[in-house]
């Protein structure tokens, strides 16, 4: 009697569809149906992203005798349900192999990467084993698992206690580099910059980041940099493994927070985050404010949302 493989589907967040997308991207192979958005196999794993639904949702589903554990990368929840029946154990799909953590370490994350409007911030952040008690009295984790009031209010405290060094492209400069670089490409080059920029004052510390491509790809983008930070361990989902991507994590959150705050008293109205049905209904009030010119300063202008309003 045949077995049936394991399987595992959910909706992903804005961020997290984008970061998945991102990742996926080197093992992408030709859609099997038009209404998948990428579809990628590996090892023990396929991975379908559908495109999204009348309501706007997007599915995720992972078939295979590697399904629960990558699922797992994206979701915590799948790592709840049970992997039987497994026939074979295989690595995951583009997985790296598990980093222990070691101190000091230097963690890199970033945001806004799946919002419409503001910028890309990203953060490496220095943490030595000392400061472990610290981070965990703060409850300071995967900045998306964190209320943003309790990020604003922590804020000050992680940016006077530990190191770290921030980056971020405003709305402008991405418009002006897109077309030239993808997202990738530019969140490689600002997280090199960030680690550079803390390795020069903790030098032989150990790098963590939270995977956005395979390592290999990351590398590439990085080929025509003068100066490039290396043996970094790369993971995805590790703002939950490394103390150091998850303080990264949160301090690029505050700072995007910070940015939008900005924005919206710049212009006296209340700008959304992600890219749903939310923004879509603010895109059309700001152009109808200030008019079309005005996005390029905003918004990041390759986003599909321009194609149902403009």
């Amino acid at each position: 009697m045949r077995k049936v493989l394991p399987c595992y589907s959910f909706s992903p967040n804005p961020e997290t569809l984008a970061k998945m997308m991102d990742f996926y991207e080197p093992f992408k192979e030709a859609n099997p149906s038009s209404s998948i958005a990428l579809f990628a196999k590996g090892e023990g794993v396929v991975v379908s992203i559908y495109k999204p639904n009348g309501k706007g949702a997007v599915t995720a589903l992972f078939q295979g005798i590697g399904a629960i554990p990558e699922a797992a990368m994206w979701d915590p929840r799948a790592a709840n349900q049970s992997q039987q029946p497994r026939l074979l154990k295989k690595p995951r799909l583009g997985g790296p192999k598990t980093c222990e953590n070691r101190y000091p370490q230097i963690g890199s994350d970033e945001v806004g990467t799946g919002d419409l409007f503001g910028p890309v911030c990203v953060c490496a952040a220095y943490v030595t084993k000392d400061q472990l008690t610290l981070i965990d009295e703060l409850g300071v984790t995967d900045s998306k698992q964190m209320e943003d009031d309790y990020i604003r209010s922590i804020g000050p405290q992680l940016i006077h206690e530990f190191d770290y060094s921030q980056l971020s492209l405003p709305n402008e400069k991405y418009n002006d580099i897109h077309d030239e670089l993808n997202m990738n490409a530019i969140k490689a080059k600002m997280h090199n910059r960030c680690d550079l920029n803390l390795i020069a004052k903790h030098p032989g510390a150990f790098l963590y980041q939270d995977q956005f491509a395979a390592p290999s790809l990351y590398y590439s983008y990085l080929k025509n940099e003068s100066e490039v930070a290396r043996e970094i361990c790369f993971h995805t989902q590790g703002e939950s493994l490394f103390p150091s991507v998850a303080l990264g994590s949160v301090i690029a959150r505050y700072s995007f927070l910070r940015k939008m705050k900005e924005m919206s008293d710049q212009y006296g109205m209340v700008f959304p985050f992600g890219a749903g049905e939310p923004a879509d209904v603010f895109l059309k009030g700001f152009i109808e404010k200030y008019g079309k010119k005005e996005l390029f300063k905003v918004a990041k202008l390759n986003f599909a949302n321009f194609k149902k309003v403009i």
